[in-house]
């Protein structure tokens, strides 16, 4: 299972795992929690639903919430970067989006965008449009595009990329 390969690498390279959940509402934390002995890889996890919860918890600037909307790379980016400055996390993956149902025009229902921190690294992030595929499924395939993120830079790590 992915969750036990990412948990593996991590604990090979000594690299601590955070979270930064929105819509997710912290299933990327439960998926490698579930998993008994993680407690070496992961460190914490944040749920951050409220826009209040990503300045208090994450620092995620209010000026970047009201100039990009939570639902935005700009804010997924602070998200990572706030989880892993808040944590003893080498890693931190965030997500914040529009499970559904409903959305808008300007940011439809299934668009969920992801940010990817690490140290040593620039911190990357990306939007990806799920579709109107229910609350359900939006949440499942956010969760498991998150873990494969995480599995990616572990893997890079382990190689040197």
């Amino acid at each position: 299972m992915i969750c036990q390969e990412i948990l593996q690498l991590a604990r090979q390279s000594s690299t601590m795992i955070a979270t930064a959940e929105s819509c997710t509402g912290g299933m990327i934390a439960v998926a490698l929690t579930d998993i008994a002995g993680s407690s070496d890889a992961f460190d914490r996890g944040f749920v951050t639903y409220s826009n209040a919860a990503k300045i208090d918890m994450l620092g995620v600037r209010a000026e970047t919430l009201a100039q990009f909307g939570a639902v935005s790379e700009e804010v997924a980016c602070e998200m990572a970067e706030g989880a892993l400055s808040h944590s003893r996390a080498k890693i931190a993956v965030s997500v914040t989006g529009i499970a559904g149902p409903g959305g808008s025009e300007f940011k439809p229902e299934g668009r969920v965008c992801f940010g990817l921190a690490q140290d040593g690294h620039p911190t990357r992030c990306e939007t990806v449009e799920f579709g109107a595929i229910g609350r359900a499924g939006v949440r499942l395939a956010t969760r498991d595009h998150a873990l494969h993120l995480i599995l990616k830079a572990l893997r890079d790590q382990a190689t040197g990329l």
